[in-house]
C-alpha cells in the first residue's frame, strides 16, 4: 500500500520506518531504466507465491523449507514496498490507478499468504483464515479513512507491514532451529473433540488477537473522531 491518493496524507509511524524511508530510495535510485512500479507490483505477488509455498512445502516435506518462505518475505517486501518510491523518485506517479493496484494487488497477496500457510498444515487453517478476515478488515478500514478523513495510516501501534514481515521471518527460524518449540503441542477439548495445537498455532493465535485488539481499538477512536465532525444536528 504505497502508492497513495493525492490528497491523502500519509500516516507512518511505524519503528523501522525512517531507516526504510531511506533504503528505498536508495534501492529506486538504483533501479534499472527498465524497472517500472508495475514490474515491482508483480514481484510482489511472486513473493506472496514463494511465501505460500515455502509454508506448504515446509508443512508437507521438511521444515527447512520455511527458508523459502522467509525468502518469500524479502521479496514481496521488496515489489510491494518499492513500487511506490520508485514512482515518487522518478516522478511518475499515478494516484488513481496506484491507489487501486496497490489495494487490489495487497487483498490478493494476503489471501495467497494466508491460505499457503493454512494448507501447509503448520497452523490450522481455520485460525490462518481468521486472521486473514481481521487483517482486510484493517485494511478496509484504512481505505475508508483515506476516503473520509484523507489520512492514510500505513500503522498500528508503531507496527506496519515491514515489521510483521520481520515478525514472520524470526518466527520462521525458530520454528528451523529450536526443536522444543516445533515440537510444542497443546491439545483442548473444543465442541467436543480433541484439537492439537502447533507452536505455531498458539503464535497464530497471539497475532490474531493482537490484530482483533488493534481493530476494535481502531473503531472506537475513528467512530469518535467521525462522531465530532459530524455532530448530530
Amino acid at each position: 500500500m504505497t502508492r497513495t491518493k493525492e490528497e491523502s496524507v500519509r500516516i507512518q509511524t511505524s519503528i523501522l520506518n525512517g531507516i526504510e524511508k531511506k533504503a528505498l530510495v536508495w534501492l529506486a535510485e538504483r533501479q534499472p531504466k527498465w524497472m517500472t512500479s508495475d514490474i515491482l507490483t508483480v514481484i510482489g505477488t511472486i513473493g506472496a507465491v514463494i511465501i505460500a509455498a515455502g509454508f506448504i512445502l515446509a508443512g508437507t516435506r521438511d521444515i527447512h523449507y520455511l527458508w523459502l518462505s522467509s525468502l518469500g518475505f524479502v521479496i514481496n517486501w521488496y515489489g510491494d514496498s518499492l513500487d511506490g518510491t520508485l514512482a515518487r523518485v522518478r516522478n511518475k506517479q499515478r494516484p488513481l490507478y496506484g491507489y487501486y493496484l496497490d489495494h487490489t494487488v495487497d487483498a490478493i497477496n494476503e489471501v495467497i499468504m494466508f491460505v499457503g500457510a493454512g494448507l501447509s498444515g503448520l497452523v490450522h487453517i481455520e485460525i490462518a483464515l481468521f486472521i486473514l478476515v481481521v487483517y482486510l478488515m484493517l485494511t478496509i478500514n484504512v481505505s475508508v479513512n483515506a476516503h473520509l478523513k484523507k489520512e492514510f495510516c500505513l500503522t498500528y501501534a508503531k507496527m506496519g507491514p515491514t515489521e510483521f514481515r520481520i515478525i514472520m521471518i524470526i518466527i520462521n527460524t525458530i520454528l528451523i532451529y529450536v526443536a522444543p518449540i516445533r515440537e510444542f503441542s497443546l491439545t483442548l477439548p473444543i465442541n467436543g473433540k480433541d484439537v492439537v495445537l502447533s507452536s505455531l498455532d498458539a503464535a497464530a493465535i497471539v497475532i490474531f488477537f493482537v490484530l482483533l485488539l488493534i481493530y476494535i481499538i481502531t473503531v472506537i477512536k475513528d467512530a469518535r473522531d467521525y462522531d465530532r465532525l459530524d455532530p448530530m444536528p
